[in-house]
């Protein structure tokens, strides 16, 4: 196995696993795994209090990326703010499709999926799988938000918040 290209990603740098969000990769180091000598990145989820080993020559295949630029965040606040696309289809393929796209890591369209199922106190009560893929994505969003703006989760939540609450006015 050459290396082919040089590793986009180091130590310190935050990155955003598909499947999970925001992680900080720890380190990069050597593992035998079935014989072969493979170099993983070690990338840490602290709220989740979770540790990731990620092949280096598979991180961009699964979609590993960089934090997403302030223009990016941006563009998911001008999404949130747009009005929610409501589909007639049935719950469970509409679940199905957000949560195809929380776990896409693509932050627009977990944007979209806050968006989508946001409710204001005067709206039906959601659903505990709405409620339940609503957070997902709202957290998602967060820590993304926050960990470009300088980290603190706070700040970034009521950022979110008060675009969410100035659509709804």
């Amino acid at each position: 196995m050459t290396k082919s290209k040089k590793l986009e990603f180091r130590p310190n740098d935050y990155v955003v696993y598909p499947a999970h969000g925001v992680g900080q990769i720890v380190s990069i180091e050597e593992q035998e795994v079935a014989g072969l000598s493979l170099e993983l990145f070690v990338i840490s989820f602290e709220k989740d209090k979770m540790t990731l080993r990620v092949p280096t020559h598979k991180a961009t295949e699964i979609g590993m990326r960089s934090l997403s630029s302030p223009d990016v965040i941006s563009q998911a606040m001008k999404t949130l703010k747009g009005k929610a696309k409501v589909k007639r289809a049935m719950w469970s393929r509409r679940a199905q499709e957000y949560e195809q796209k929380i776990n896409s890591g693509d932050l627009i369209s977990i944007a979209e999926v806050v968006r989508d199922l946001h409710r204001t106190d005067d709206q039906r009560e959601q659903s505990y799988s709405e409620r339940q893929l609503y957070e997902a994505a709202l957290e998602r969003l967060t820590r993304e938000v926050a960990a470009v703006g300088g980290g603190d989760e706070v700040v970034a939540a009521k950022q979110v918040d008060d675009v969410l609450m100035s659509r709804a006015a």
